[in-house]
């Protein structure tokens, strides 16, 4: 039983569609610089090289462009030297360092909630991933998928948020470390052995997807710690400042949410502008205005969703195609030959968890 569907963004997208532009919240870049300085790096050259300075970072409200984002992140990897720098920086976020997102989680009633709370506010801390879970057998299987392609900061990201999520998990599981086994979409490392000795449980390369599984009985298991009360106006804080975000969003990114949100009927053009109270002409600008069009935007996320479908191997290619709206199947296959360099076919075999009939 799916619990909420992940969204894939393709690392290496062979024809990239524009992406919709981010503003990046700066909490989690405290730890990146501590980490650094902990290591011998000059925080004010650190910080120097993308033209920022120590009183930006000390402001909450402060945002980056993902462009300044990635190259802090290439900095601190070039000035440390240290490969595994996103699991260093990960061993750092602890419960208390996401906000109120964290103390939501606290007074969670068990893991599974734990885990679904912090995927749905995800938001709240960085646009950049999403954390996903879904019932897989006996197991809980709990995966990040990109909303925006990392590129090449994407192993350090994954590494990060694995390790932050784990930590959570550890902690309202008193200890007990439940999860089994963590996954990464990317190859072995030269440092996989302290990989495994951080995580404290098994950890692959080379998979599907990246995320980690526990038991599911685990999972749905009470807590001790919870407070219904707490966790209700922990939860209303979240939805509020959630709300806000949106608000904020670029048009772009209010766009293509409306678009997930309904991908069994993508709407129009007209009736998206409608949507947003504007005429079809005045929405096409806007999104000029921002870099990127609906054609565009829809492209994306027919491209996201179709990689997923063809991962999860529930549906038919055929299937795939007219979910996504398109009425000829060679134009869905042409499509996506586009996006990945490869045929429906073959992505999904390379992807797929198991063969099935679906892949015929």
């Amino acid at each position: 039983m799916t619990i909420a569907a992940h969204l894939y963004v393709s690392p290496t997208p062979k024809h990239p569609v524009q992406s919709p532009p981010l503003k990046l919240p700066i909490y989690y870049l405290h730890q990146v610089a501590e980490k650094i300085s902990d290591m011998g790096v000059d925080l004010h050259e650190w910080l120097a090289r993308s033209q920022l300075q120590k009183s930006q970072l000390d402001d909450v409200k402060h945002t980056l462009t993902f462009s300044t984002f990635r190259q802090l992140i290439l900095d601190a990897l070039s000035m440390t030297q240290e490969p595994a720098l996103g699991l260093l920086i990960g061993r750092r976020l602890l419960l208390n360092t996401h906000g109120v997102l964290g103390y939501a989680a606290m007074n969670c009633g068990s893991l599974q909630q734990a885990i679904e709370v912090l995927g749905q506010y995800s938001l709240l801390r960085t646009p950049l991933v999403t954390l996903n879970h879904e019932i897989d057998g006996q197991q809980l299987r709990v995966t990040v998928s990109e909303n925006y392609p990392l590129g090449d900061i994407r192993i350090a990201m994954h590494e990060v948020t694995m390790l932050g999520v784990k930590n959570v998990v550890d902690y309202l599981a008193a200890g007990t470390q439940p999860v089994t086994q963590v996954m990464f979409a990317f190859a072995k490392p030269a440092y996989a052995a302290l990989a495994q000795e951080i995580f404290q449980c098994e950890v692959s390369y080379d998979q599907p997807w990246t995320g980690f599984v526990l038991p599911a009985d685990i999972a749905a298991q009470a807590l001790n710690r919870t407070d219904p009360n707490t966790y209700r106006e922990a939860l209303m804080i979240c939805q509020s400042e959630l709300d806000k975000i949106i608000q904020d969003q670029s048009l772009a990114m209010r766009v293509r949410r409306v678009l997930i949100e309904r991908s069994n009927a993508f709407p129009s053009l007209q009736l998206t502008a409608r949507l947003f109270h504007m005429t079809p002409r005045t929405l096409h600008r806007n999104l000029l205005e921002e870099g990127t069009s609906y054609r565009g935007i829809l492209e994306s996320v027919r491209h996201s969703l179709a990689a997923e479908h063809l991962k999860s191997d529930r549906l038919s290619i055929q299937e795939v195609a007219f979910a996504l709206g398109y009425t000829d199947l060679a134009n869905f296959r042409r499509a996506f030959k586009r996006w990945e360099g490869v045929a429906p076919s073959e992505f999904r075999q390379k992807t797929a968890p198991s063969t099935s009939p679906a892949n015929r």
